[in-house]
């Protein structure tokens, strides 16, 4: 006889709470080492748009983690305070995906992606968009975004903060994955 396979377990994004904050930080330390924030950015996060903070539920300690918000125009900087939201957004920018390795192979990305496209579109917000990092690119083409190149000086430099291979990407609310 033949045993049956062992499930695999779906992914369980559920909100953030601020007691997750040391659990969050203690992922963003182990996965992203070189792109360091303050404690601060990520509770301001939460506290301006906690429908864009989410968790990946793990037995006890979070699996990983994402801050999105609402926004308009060129992503913030790295490290950078935002004050308020803007008034006005068009997007929905997705500041931080962090995975620690036991969660990668459970579809966690696609299930976060679906629920903020969701999010975003009931917002009547046009597109995603994220600064993609560690060669990342490539994995979020797949996932539908597209490389958007900086205008000008500035906007380089602000992109420059997140180090020389990031990219600036955007996939429209209403597209899906590519098959």
């Amino acid at each position: 006889m033949t045993p049956a396979p062992f499930p695999i377990p779906t992914p369980r994004w559920r909100a953030m709470a601020p007691a997750d904050l040391p659990a969050v930080l203690r992922v963003a330390a182990e996965v992203h080492p070189g792109y360091p924030e303050r404690d601060e950015v990520f509770a301001e996060r939460l506290a301006l748009h906690p429908g864009g903070c989410l968790v990946l539920e793990g037995d006890g300690d979070p699996l990983g983690y994402c801050i999105s918000h609402p926004w308009r125009g060129e992503p913030p900087a790295l490290d950078t305070l935002l004050g308020a939201l803007p008034p006005r957004p068009d997007t929905w920018y997705l500041h931080d995906v962090a995975l620690l390795p036991a969660a990668r192979g459970l579809g966690a990305p696609a299930a976060l992606l679906a629920c903020l496209r969701e999010r975003a579109a009931a917002a009547g917000l046009l597109a995603l968009a994220l600064t993609a990092v560690n060669d990342s690119a490539p994995y979020w083409r797949r996932q539908g975004f597209e490389v958007v190149p900086a205008s000008d000086a500035k906007q380089r430099e602000k992109l420059l903060s997140y180090g020389p291979d990031a990219r600036r990407m955007v996939s429209p609310v209403a597209s899906a994955a590519p098959a």
